[in-house]
């Protein structure tokens, strides 16, 4: 027979199903002791919980703490000089709360008043309770329940917030998914939600006698819109009603899936309008474009009727445009990258032609850009490039920053486009027009030696003039070992090294593993070898070379797939003692032994470094040595995630 329930139990109990029905209780769980108020908080589901704290922010009984809540906080000393003792102790922690939370800048908008006092009387301060932790602990524990793999993406957050705007995207997705079924004739917000959706929030059979319909999409639109900040909207719900439901949203970032007809561009320009104050992070993906939707998207971004935006971040990805040849850009895309408020601009996986990227980086260019993220890659400009090269010569003097150039560019991105030497060439010469460019990624494109010999004097010239360039990725670009051990005697004797480095899946072998070892004595932090055919005789090299080493500043390195046995565990060994400062190590598919388990776990028990992620998949280690260490944490996590599976049959073909 199980333990009966306490008497303090069963009234939380009785607490919690009346705030579901209605707000008499409020008055009565304001004076409830700290132990039972906070353990009150932990048992309410959300809509009793969401309730609660409304109702205690916006309905107190202490006029004092009315006219606080009307008058703002400056005038809270004043107030307290005419408070009892008790009502003193009340305000501090309210005073308290308030101060908090504006240390925390958490801002829902300050053009509707309710939200607006909710923001000031402080989510978190509980009238007389004014722990803010209270509250949030007891949000973050509903949204571990409901969502646990999405905890660690939302660190330092307002959970309440981010609760309600993940419900709201839930229920979005189900009316897509409903609005999708053949039978479907009917308006958006009359959708009825799930009840496993329903359930998860608190909602309970009895509630259907309820003023407001809980089960339909519209009263979660209306309720809990005002808490979402980012939202993904798929097409078919993407009509002339979907502004209406999201009125009361002030979204920062929006993602649009699958928007190809006239009526969805129509339905989405409208609720671009009204959030274009507040937005400033807008994605396409899989979408099919014209020019004339492109001019109306962009219209309407425009702030109090002037075409100016505040976009900040654009993206289009795996999509088309319906004009296959443009002879110029859409106006509205011309006056958009024009803005000063652009910071990144990402247009991958669409099939651009060189044709479309010479009008995006002149346009970028002649405006005289603030971008600083341009990602050009997964399409087909090769041969563009290759118009930089200047007529009178191929390696003519550069002039870094010379003329019209993008001063704020700091990330280029144009992997997987087919780019050959010659465009690397150009590449060279269309840098010069990047002066404080810091990361270059070429990867995927079949440059081979020769394209690498012709950037080095660009990252030659790059160094001796203090330019901010540090990282450099070259993964896949069919490059000899010849060619990278000019490529890194070169980077290992510039005045400016770089911080990181990326020439993966290059088939090299063991006779650059030296050469790595000299690189790494460098102030390099992030290295990546993966899949490079240094075999067990490369791992041997690069032991020795950094033994002599003092001390690396190495932060993340990844060796997977080199095949390198027992010589790879002899290296990881060596490299944790060296380098104090190593967080990440890939060391995947490596074939190594059994006895490789004792070797790596004694050296991460001697390191004395900030080791946090390991990765041993794919290696036949021992599963007892290794358990300990998933034991190791630091403020209540793991410091060691490890991955290890034994391999059972075939061995990881790792062959391009």
């Amino acid at each position: 027979m199980g333990k009966a329930p306490s008497l303090t139990s069963l009234c939380l109990e009785e607490v919690k199903n009346e705030l579901l029905r209605e707000d008499d209780l409020v008055p009565v769980i304001c004076k409830l002791p700290t132990d039972l108020f906070d353990r009150l908080l932990l048992q309410l589901p959300p809509l009793p919980l969401l309730k609660l704290e409304m109702a205690m922010n916006l309905s107190s009984e202490d006029k004092g703490e009315q006219e606080y809540n009307d008058a703002g906080h400056g005038n809270g000393r004043k107030r307290g000089r005419n408070l009892s003792n008790e009502d003193k102790e009340e305000q501090e922690y309210v005073d308290a709360g308030n101060e908090n939370r504006r240390k925390r800048g958490r801002d829902f908008g300050s053009e509707d008043k309710e939200e607006q006092e909710y923001d000031e009387a402080g989510h978190g301060n509980g009238g007389k309770h004014g722990r803010v932790s209270g509250w949030d602990k007891a949000w973050k524990y509903l949204f571990e329940l409901r969502w646990p793999k999405l905890v660690d993406q939302n660190e330092y957050v307002d959970w309440l917030q981010i609760y309600w705007e993940t419900h709201l995207q839930n229920c979005l997705d189900q009316a897509a998914e409903i609005a999708l079924l053949p039978l479907f004739d009917g308006c958006l917000g009359e959708i009825e939600i799930p009840d496993t959706i329903l359930k998860q929030i608190g909602y309970e059979n009895y509630m259907k006698v309820a003023t407001c319909d809980y089960s339909k999409l519209y009263f979660h639109c209306q309720e809990f819109g005002r808490f979402a900040r980012c939202l993904r909207i798929q097409n078919n719900i993407c009509g002339r009603e979907i502004s209406h439901l999201l009125r009361n949203c002030k979204l920062q970032s929006l993602v649009l899936w699958w928007i190809r007809s006239k009526e969805q561009v129509g339905g989405l320009c409208e609720l671009l309008n009204q959030n274009s104050e507040s937005l400033s992070s807008l994605e396409f993906a899989h979408c099919k474009l014209s020019s004339a939707s492109i001019d109306e998207i962009f219209g309407s971004l425009a702030v109090n009727n002037v075409p100016t935006h505040v976009l900040q971040s654009f993206s289009i990805t795996t999509s088309t445009f319906l004009e296959k040849n443009l002879d110029s850009l859409p106006l509205g895309l011309v006056s958009f990258l024009s803005s000063r408020s652009l910071y990144s601009l990402k247009l991958p996986y669409n099939y651009l032609g060189r044709n479309f990227a010479k009008m995006i980086f002149n346009t970028l260019r002649d405006a005289s850009s603030g971008l600083s993220v341009l990602d050009l890659s997964e399409n087909n400009i090769s041969g563009w490039l290759s118009e930089f090269i200047p007529r009178f010569s191929s390696s003519g003097p550069m002039l870094l920053g010379f003329g019209k150039s993008l001063q704020s560019l700091r990330e280029l991105n144009i992997r997987g486009n087919d780019l050959d030497e010659d465009d690397a060439l150009g590449l060279r010469y269309a840098m010069v027009h990047m002066p404080h460019l810091e990361s270059l990624d070429i990867s995927d494109n079949p440059i081979e030696d020769g394209g690498i010999r012709n950037l080095l004097p660009y990252f030659v010239e790059a160094s001796e003039k203090c330019s901010p360039f540090k990282d450099l990725y070259l993964e896949n670009c069919d490059i000899s070992n010849g060619g990278v051990l000019e490529l890194i005697n070169t980077l290992s004797t510039l005045k400016k090294p770089l911080e990181c480095l990326s020439i993966a899946d290059n088939v090299l072998g063991s006779q650059v593993a030296a050469a790595l070892g000299n690189l790494l004595s460098t102030s390099i932090q992030t290295l990546h070898i993966s899949g490079i055919g240094l075999g067990s005789p490369g791992f041997e090299d690069l032991e020795k070379s950094i033994t002599q080493t003092q001390e690396l500043k190495l932060v993340e390195i990844s060796i997977s797939k080199n095949r390198g046995g027992i010589a790879t565990a002899n290296f990881l060994s060596t490299l944790m003692l060296r380098a104090p400062k190593l967080e990440s190590v890939n060391a995947a598919y490596n074939w190594m032994p059994v006895e490789a388990s004792y070797i790596v776990c004694s050296a991460i028990k001697a390191a004395k470094g900030n080791l946090g992620f390991l990765n041993l998949r794919g290696n036949n280690l021992d599963g007892l040595t290794t358990h300990g260490l998933t034991e190791i944490q630091q403020a209540g996590r793991p410091v060691l995630n490890i991955s290890s599976l034994p391999i059972l049959s075939a061995r990881h073909d790792d062959d391009p």
